[in-house]
């Protein structure tokens, strides 16, 4: 079958690999002073954060629509065999539950929920690119996609809660006293949602190494064919930090290096860091 794999901009994957495995985005899009631009289009993670700098309000993102949706397939669906696309996860956005409906006018069209974001979505992704290659049947293409989500481990280590408080996702209160204790809250996807697991204090650059020694240390059910190591915007100091970590305790054999696109930098602001992986 020819199978053409497609994604939400949240996954996070670098230019270099989306041309590799052909895969095509779909941008959410971000709204900055009630105007709306595209995701790693037409506004980029560093000018959100500039205009935050500068006093502006927190930009916001809005789930695609469905007939957004079903412009983005259409093409494709005439093209390919068989289309699949990969969404950020349901729990986040109502993209998923839109990319449904719009699925539902093409017989070869079938949408997968990550369960995640950013670059754990983006593993996602690139297992259905593995798949794609010998599957004959989309059916057992998605359940083998679904059973795989459950095997992603994300996580993101968080050194100033400033952005997550203007969003309403963070209490002034809670982010004054981790602020006054140096404490850097690890925010973990599970279960389709982030929940804080577990907080970190001192420099960000030693939270940031036993944060990923914590993560991939003497663990024996590690999957050490891919890691991702992606940022929104970190010091020299504390990428060092994080790349000798990951090279004395994950032994990957392929490590991604990648920058987090407009979604996580809207809510997570810079400074934020995350290793993504899978179990076996």
């Amino acid at each position: 079958m020819n199978i053409k794999i497609l994604s939400d901009s949240t996954c996070d994957l670098s230019a270099d690999i989306l041309a590799k495995h052909d895969i095509t985005l779909m941008p959410l899009t971000v709204i900055k002073d009630d105007a709306p631009y595209l995701d790693n289009i037409t506004i980029t993670p560093a000018e959100i954060f500039a205009h935050v700098e500068a006093g502006g309000n927190l930009c916001s993102t809005t789930a695609v629509s469905i007939g957004e949706y079903q412009d983005f397939f259409a093409p494709f669906a005439e093209k390919y065999d068989a289309v699949v696309h990969i969404n950020l996860g349901s729990g986040f956005s109502s993209s998923y539950q839109n990319a449904c409906l719009a699925a539902e006018e093409f017989d070869n069209v079938i949408t997968v929920d990550s369960q995640n974001l950013s670059t754990g979505q983006g593993l996602v992704v690139l297992e259905a690119c593995r798949l794609a290659k010998t599957t004959q049947s989309l059916e057992q293409l998605k359940a083998d996609l679904i059973a795989f989500t459950d095997r992603v481990e994300a996580s993101f280590l968080v050194d100033k809660l400033t952005y997550l408080v203007k969003g309403g996702r963070c209490s002034s209160a809670a982010a004054l006293g981790a602020n006054l204790l140096n404490l850097k809250p690890c925010i973990e996807v599970k279960n389709g949602k982030m929940t804080v697991v577990k907080k970190y204090r001192g420099t960000y650059s030693k939270c940031l190494a036993s944060y990923v020694k914590d993560r991939l240390a003497d663990r024996e059910d590690l999957d050490h064919s891919t890691l991702f190591v992606t940022q929104t915007k970190v010091s020299d100091e504390c990428y060092a930090a994080v790349m000798e970590a990951v090279n004395t305790y994950g032994n990957f054999e392929t490590v991604y290096e990648t920058v987090a696109g407009c979604t996580i930098s809207c809510h997570c602001g810079p400074g934020t860091l995350g290793i993504l992986f899978v179990r076996k």
